[in-house]
């Protein structure tokens, strides 16, 4: 039919594949993060909260994968588009559920965006290498 298009997304199954395998690797380490996996859309699919993870990190972990998501880049990558341009930046952060330091990262699969990852509790460097090992565990380009 015209006028209609259809979003192909990450699946739940997938989806808490990604998260646990983030959290599994944080509990390795010895850093309890949660992850946040959302669809295309930015919707949450799943989400894993490793036991002592700071409470602030459920919410930012969200807003990370949302961020990833809205915008289909790693949410640094984000504040690189906006950082030269002070309106826009402002403008872009007030905006609800926007996160724009490392550990989002959109699900790219055989080349489609289907969703994004988010991973809070640790660094940024440690939550975006957790992030990589969610997409690694599910056939995902990495970042």
């Amino acid at each position: 039919m015209d006028g209609v298009v259809s979003v192909r997304t990450v699946g739940h199954e997938l989806a808490l594949k990604a998260a646990a395998a983030a959290v599994a690797m944080g509990a390795a380490a010895g850093c309890p993060v949660v992850a946040a996996v959302v669809g295309a859309g930015g919707d949450l699919v799943a989400f894993v909260r490793a036991s002592g993870s700071p409470s602030p990190s459920a919410k930012i972990a969200q807003d990370k994968a949302y961020s990833a998501a809205s915008f289909r880049v790693p949410t640094p990558s984000l504040y690189a588009m906006v950082s030269g341009n002070p309106a826009l930046r402002d403008g872009i952060v007030a905006q609800p559920g926007i996160a724009m330091f490392g550990g989002g990262l959109p699900i790219e699969i055989a080349g489609e965006f289907v969703g994004a990852i988010g991973i809070s509790g640790g660094s940024e460097a440690m939550d975006v290498e957790y992030a990589n090992a969610g997409l690694a565990a599910i056939g995902a380009r990495q970042f």
